[in-house]
C-alpha cells in the first residue's frame, strides 16, 4: 500500500515538474475583469455571476495538487473554452488568457470534467422526479405546456461523435458509419435535462437504450403500483407503452391528426434542446469528435448536459447560429421501428392499455 501510494506520489510530482518548466510565455489577462459580459459568455457560454457561482460548487471536487500553479479558476475557464469550441488543446492553452502547455490543458479538462460530474454535483444538476409528489408536479406543469394530459417529459437520443476506440470498434458504429456514443435525453417543456444516459455505443438502437434504462424502470414501476398516467412523449421508433406515448401511424380522423399535429409539436422541444446544447457546447458536434476512448467521452457528454442545465436555470441565452452550426450535423439518426412487441400476456396487456390511453387521450382533448 505504501509503495503504491509512492509512486502515485512520484508520478504525480513528475506531472507537475513538467507543468512548471518555463515556458516562453506573453502577456496574458483575466477575462472576467477585461471581457464585457457579452464577450465573456461567447467564448465561455456562461456569464460571470454563474461562472463565478460554479467555481465556488466545484472547489470541493477537484483535488489539490502540490507545487500546481494554475489556479482552478484558470483550469475551469480552459476547460469551459474547451466545452464551447472543441478546438485543439494546445490552441486552447495559447489562448488570450492563459499560457499552458497541451498536457496541463489535458489535465485541467479531466479535473474539471470529473468535478462537474460527481455524483453531488450531476444529481443535483441533472434530476428526474425522485417521489410522486415530483412526479406529479411535473406532469402538471408539462402538461399545461403541451396540452396532452398525462405527459411528464419527451424523449430521443442524439449521436456524438468519438475517435476508434481501442476496443471493439465496430460496436460504436452507427448507421451514418462513423464511431459515436449513442446518447438518450430526457428533458422538460423549457429544454431542461432530467436524465442523460451518454453509456451506450452508436450502434445501439434508441429503444434498446430506453429498455435498458433506469427510467423506463421507474415509471413502469410507477404505473404497476400506483396507476394514474405518468408518461413520456416519444416518436415512432419507441415501442408503445403506458409508460411511453408514441404518435398514431396512420391518423384516420381529423381529432386523431389534430392529435399527432399536437404530439408533434411536443416532441419538437427534444429537437430544439438537442440543438440548443450542441450549439452552446460544440465539442458535441460531429465534425468537431471528442477525441477521447469512451469512458472519457461520457464524463464530457454528462458535463455538457451539467453546464446546459445550468444555463436553462439562469436564462442564459445561447450563442447565435452561424454557418458553421447550421450546416453542422446534430447527431439524429432515425432507425425505423425496430422494436418488437413480446408475445407474453403482460406485454400484450400493457400494449391494448396503451392503445386505449392514447385513444382517450384523443377522444377527451381533441375532439
Amino acid at each position: 500500500m505504501f509503495m503504491a501510494e509512492l509512486a502515485e506520489d512520484s508520478e504525480e510530482d513528475e506531472e507537475e515538474e513538467i507543468e512548471n518548466i518555463p515556458r516562453l510565455s506573453y502577456e496574458t489577462i483575466n477575462p472576467l475583469n477585461v471581457l464585457s459580459e457579452t464577450a465573456f459568455k461567447k467564448h465561455f457560454r456562461l456569464n460571470k455571476e454563474c461562472f463565478l457561482s460554479l467555481l465556488e460548487e466545484i472547489t470541493p471536487f477537484v483535488r489539490a495538487r502540490r507545487r500546481c500553479k494554475l489556479e482552478l479558476k484558470t483550469k475551469l475557464l480552459v476547460t469551459l473554452l474547451f466545452y464551447a469550441h472543441g478546438s485543439d488543446q494546445s490552441i486552447l492553452g495559447s489562448s488570450f488568457f492563459c499560457d499552458m502547455s497541451q498536457s496541463s490543458v489535458s489535465r485541467s479538462i479531466e479535473e474539471i470534467t470529473n468535478a462537474l460530474t460527481s455524483r453531488e454535483i450531476r444529481f443535483r444538476r441533472i434530476r428526474f422526479p425522485r417521489n410522486m409528489r415530483e412526479l406529479s408536479q411535473r406532469r402538471a406543469r408539462f402538461s399545461e405546456a403541451t396540452h396532452i394530459p398525462g405527459s411528464i417529459g419527451v424523449i430521443d437520443c442524439t449521436h456524438v461523435a468519438i475517435i476508434p476506440p481501442n476496443d471493439d470498434q465496430q460496436v460504436f458504429v452507427n448507421r451514418k458509419k462513423y464511431h459515436s456514443m449513442n446518447v438518450q435525453l430526457i428533458c422538460e417543456e423549457n429544454c431542461w435535462i432530467m436524465n442523460a444516459n451518454p453509456n451506450f455505443p452508436g450502434s445501439s438502437h434508441n429503444d434498446y437504450i430506453w429498455g435498458k434504462s433506469d427510467i423506463s424502470g421507474i415509471l413502469q414501476q410507477v404505473y404497476r403500483e400506483n396507476g394514474g398516467n405518468f408518461f413520456l412523449l416519444g416518436d415512432s421508433e419507441y415501442p408503445l407503452s403506458p409508460w411511453l406515448l408514441t404518435p398514431l401511424r396512420n391518423p384516420s380522423s381529423e381529432q386523431e391528426e389534430r392529435f399527432n399535429n399536437k404530439f408533434n409539436s411536443a416532441r419538437s422541444i427534444i429537437e430544439r434542446c438537442n440543438r440548443l446544447l450542441k450549439n452552446r457546447f460544440r465539442c458535441l458536434l460531429k465534425h468537431r469528435v471528442l477525441r477521447y476512448q469512451p469512458k472519457k467521452a461520457v464524463a464530457i457528454i454528462l458535463a455538457c448536459c451539467v453546464l446546459h442545465n445550468i444555463c436553462v436555470e439562469n436564462h442564459i441565452e445561447a450563442p447565435e447560429e452561424d454557418e458553421e452550426f447550421t450546416n453542422a450535423d446534430l447527431g439524429i439518426i432515425k432507425e425505423g421501428n425496430n422494436s418488437l412487441v413480446e408475445r407474453n400476456p403482460t406485454a400484450q396487456n400493457d400494449l391494448r392499455a396503451a392503445r386505449q390511453l392514447r385513444q382517450l387521450i384523443i377522444e377527451n382533448n381533441f375532439l
